[in-house]
């Protein structure tokens, strides 16, 4: 084995028996915020009645952190939540579509082996997620089973789980794709007002994707991500028959595979069955939100894409490409299946996220990027956003956090904001390799657990964070 392919073994079986189950980790991740907020916290509004200004005691730093936290920190991301089921929802729906599954599985047949096999998951997952970051969780799910199936079909010594890690690289170049939140969430006055306020957002103005996405930066860092990645994971895969440690898909995953490559459907029982078969159901709905959409896009151009701008997109392509409305309907619900992370841990990442803003405790990290000169500014940004996208991750919400400060920060050091702005959303990606919430949904469609893979993505985060650090020390 080469060093990288043993390093992946080492890194596998490391990582692999510490990594708890992603709800356990955003309850551990809830209860250190607290604790830290309790003690570490300034808590400037937790003064006591009739004594401004005064030192708050430990019941009211208390009473201030639940109030943060449980009363309107859980709430706070219902609304964005809702965007990501939708972006997950859809992504899936757009995946499983019999044109787009039939694209994905046929990759499949130009691998010669193990390693050849993982290199094409890990580029597909890239290319994927520079589109949106839903289709690259999904697409790349279903390409890693099918790639498992026909590895095992093959007699291919293969570590699956390494396959479903290759799925899942995709996910540490998404914040510079076209469903970036931060580079989306920047394209308006109005989304800017929300997370700067109205006085530095008129300070800041708006950032089209002319100046972040398809700026120079993002293009060297994101291209180049998309070609060290399938480099990367085809060094870590050990030749065939060389891994110590070889794992065939799971049975159970298989079988679904192979039912998703052929389902059976039986003939409508009705005539209202048969309506809600009908291709003139789809072309309904489809065909006007095709031509707002054009008239969207041709009104404000690409440059001022937004969430919802994406989400209709999706929306339109899973629809026409399915022709069917309950075929449409039937991929929806399977891709509902894998938002239950998003529902009951989305909430508690916004009780964090609002504990850490209340208690100053973001600002405290953050405004340690002030003090950096502007050579330092964007790679401070950078590993700064990487540590507290373990806290919330959450693209929206780390603009949400961290915004405020970096944009100030730009102003004073007279650093390109659109620039900081990426090296925000660079570290936002970051660290997503060791952060498995947005894994979720793969996980689910491929069968394996978080600490399968972890130590795999933990290598690709480093490689690929040493590029992303090249890149803002230069083009910044």
């Amino acid at each position: 084995m080469g060093p990288l392919a043993r390093l992946g073994v080492l890194f596998r079986r490391g990582f692999g028996r510490v990594t708890p189950d992603p709800f356990v980790l955003a309850v551990g991740l809830s209860v250190v915020v607290l604790l830290a907020g309790l003690f570490a916290g300034d808590w400037p509004g937790a003064t006591l009645a009739g004594a401004e200004g005064a030192e708050p005691g430990p019941m009211l730093r208390l009473s201030a952190a639940l109030e943060a936290w449980a009363s309107t920190g859980l709430w706070k991301l219902l609304a964005f939540g809702m965007q990501a089921v939708i972006m997950l929802v859809l992504g899936t729906a757009l995946a499983e579509a019999p044109i787009v599954r039939r694209g994905i599985t046929a990759l499949t047949r130009f691998a010669k082996g193990p390693r050849s096999l993982v290199a094409i998951t890990a580029l597909a997952s890239i290319t994927l997620a520079l589109f949106s970051w839903s289709l690259s969780l999904i697409g790349g799910a279903i390409l890693a089973r099918e790639g498992g199936r026909q590895a095992k079909l093959r007699e291919w010594k293969l570590h699956y789980p390494l396959l479903c890690a290759a799925a899942y690289s995709g996910l540490m170049c998404w914040h510079g794709g076209m469903s970036g939140t931060a580079p989306l969430k920047a394209t308006t006055d109005k989304d800017m007002i929300e997370v700067l306020g109205p006085e530095l957002a008129a300070s800041v103005g708006t950032l089209g994707l002319d100046e972040t996405l398809f700026g120079p930066l993002n293009l060297f860092v994101s291209l180049g991500l998309l070609v060290l990645g399938p480099l990367v994971f085809a060094a870590m895969t050990p030749a065939a028959g060389k891994d110590p440690d070889p794992v065939e898909i799971p049975p159970e995953v298989e079988a679904a595979a192979s039912e998703a490559e052929s389902p059976f459907e039986p003939a409508p029982a009705d005539a209202v069955e048969a309506i809600e078969r009908s291709p003139y159901v789809v072309w309904a709905l489809g065909f006007p939100m095709l031509a707002a959409l054009v008239m969207h896009l041709a009104r404000e151009g690409v440059s001022r894409l937004d969430l919802n701008t994406i989400n209709m997109t999706l929306w339109v392509l899973a629809l026409l490409l399915h022709g069917r409305p309950h075929r449409f309907l039937a991929a929806c619900a399977r891709g509902i299946q894998g938002c239950t992370g998003i529902v009951l841990q989305f909430p508690l990442y916004a009780g964090i996220m609002a504990v850490m803003a209340a208690s100053g405790l973001s600002a405290k990290v953050t405004e340690l990027v002030s003090a950096a000169g502007p050579k330092l500014l964007a790679p401070l940004t950078f590993v700064t956003a990487g540590a507290l996208n373990l806290l919330v991750p959450s693209g929206g919400g780390q603009w949400a956090v961290q915004g405020p400060i970096i944009m100030q920060a730009a102003l004073d050091t007279g650093v390109d904001a659109s620039n900081v702005l990426m090296a925000m959303a660079y570290g936002d990606q970051w660290t997503n390799m060791l952060q498995p919430f947005w894994a979720l949904p793969l996980l689910a469609v491929t069968g394996v657990r978080a600490r399968d893979i972890v130590g795999y993505t933990a290598l690709w985060m480093i490689l690929g964070g040493l590029w992303m650090l090249l890149g803002l020390a230069v083009l910044t």
